[in-house]
């Protein structure tokens, strides 16, 4: 399939040229790109020549002279043009496999694409690599990637993945090695099957490809009312003792690479590390770190504060089961403010299940049960609440929807590991 423009950037070479949204790059320099590893690689050179279907179907060849890293200003939607390489596995905790019908499409697909594991940070199994696959990541050493590695045994992740390939773990991670590739690897845990003895032996397994793991990420399993394979939670022991796993680990490599997610130390009731135990944050996506970015960032938010606002004012937070400790603390000195109300809204997930506490899954229609009767002027969400770069809730709910129903004016944080934009808020 050819590249299809999404978007022309401003002042771009594609813009001078009048490239369209919606054109197609058939070839650059006689290659048809597969994907933005292709493409950044071809889009180099000094000289290119490329090939555009035009928007009324006619081919069109563009010669173009640039500077070697002066990129054409050209936007695509997608990061792989062909077909996004499926995943074959069957997981018991898949969490695709436990949604509803009704939702958008695109929660629906379960990629397993390495190049979308090294262009995006998307987690892969290396359960469906090619050879061609491998000699390509090989030969432009593709890395960091973000491995699930979930256990070194292979007969158990054979189970839990439900694929038999799933059993070459160690294989892999052999083969990685060998071609010094980075990963970042992840552990769902899950109570019963890779925690507790297992987990000991997958990290005793992982301490022989340390040269390459950059981190290891240990998040607990995601339990929606959907699920069907029996699955147990993480329990506030079972909790305490992957952070003390986790520490004996660390401490036997001398060095810092495994971090138990935030929902660990939620669970145990144990205090969030501080900014040295995340190192440099790598595995933020997967929950590991953001409590300590807010805290941090809250402490010199702090300094900024104002002692009083002209008028009076009422602001709610909307805040998942799993931040809602911090939030808490955070609201605590905002309502030292002269005129400035502020109040906590605990949502519950309705919609997935009260057992998935995060706010990255809380739909429009769970913020408007849980929000309508209270007469809510203004109401602040995090935007992970929300399909990147739009104003849509998982269940197609808009803000603007949630606004009618509630009658409340709502305020996205953008950059949900910063507090500076309660600053804006507060003095509007």
């Amino acid at each position: 399939m050819p590249a299809v423009i999404s978007e022309i950037l401003n002042g771009s070479i594609a813009q001078e040229l009048d490239f369209q949204a919606g054109e197609k790059i058939i070839s650059i320099n006689g290659e048809k790109p597969q994907d933005m590893i292709d493409y950044r690689y071809l889009v180099c050179s000094e000289d290119i020549e490329i090939e555009i279907e035009k928007l009324n179907g006619e081919i069109e060849v563009y010669e173009i002279e640039k500077d070697f890293d002066e990129d054409l200003g050209i936007v695509f939607d997608s990061a792989v043009f062909d077909r996004i390489k499926p995943c074959t596995n069957h997981c018991i905790f898949c969490f695709v496999d436990q949604q509803p019908e009704g939702l958008r499409k695109s929660l629906y697909i379960k990629d397993d694409d390495y190049r979308l594991s090294y262009l995006q940070g998307t987690y892969i199994t290396l359960t469906n690599l090619t050879q061609k696959d491998k000699e390509r990541i090989g030969k432009l050493h593709l890395g960091p990637l973000y491995v699930s590695v979930h256990t070194t045994n292979p007969e158990l992740r054979a189970n839990m993945l439900r694929n038999p390939k799933a059993a070459n773990i160690l294989k892999d991670l052999e083969w990685l090695k060998k071609a010094d590739i980075p990963i970042h690897a992840q552990i769902v845990l899950c109570p019963g099957y890779n925690d507790g003895k297992e987990l000991e032996r997958t990290f005793s397994d992982l301490e022989n490809f340390s040269s390459i793991i950059q981190s290891v990420a240990v998040v607990p399993v995601g339990i929606t009312r959907f699920h069907k394979n029996n699955l147990k939670l993480i329990t506030p022991e079972n909790a305490l003792h992957v952070i003390k796993q986790i520490e004996k680990f660390n401490k036997k490599l001398k060095k810092h690479i495994a971090m138990a997610s935030d929902e660990f130390f939620i669970k145990a009731d144990y205090p969030i590390p501080e900014k040295k135990y995340y190192g440099n944050f790598s595995q933020l996506e997967d929950g590991v770190g953001a409590l300590r970015l807010l805290i941090d960032d809250f402490e010199k938010t702090k300094k900024k504060l104002p002692k009083a606002i002209s008028s009076p004012k009422e602001l709610y937070f909307a805040v998942s089961q799993s931040a809602n400790k911090v939030m808490k603390n955070i609201i605590s000195e905002l309502n030292k403010i002269e005129n400035l109300n502020c109040k906590i809204i605990e949502l519950k997930n309705n919609f997935f299940g009260e057992n998935v506490t995060v706010a990255g899954l809380i739909t429009g229609n769970d913020l408007i049960e849980q929000t309508k009767d209270k007469n809510i002027k203004n109401l602040i969400i995090p935007s992970i609440m929300l399909r990147p770069y739009t104003a849509d809730f998982l269940d197609g709910l808009t803000v603007k929807d949630v606004e009618k129903a509630t009658g409340s004016t709502i305020f996205v944080i953008k950059d949900i590991y910063s507090t500076k934009e309660f600053l804006k808020i507060i003095g509007k």
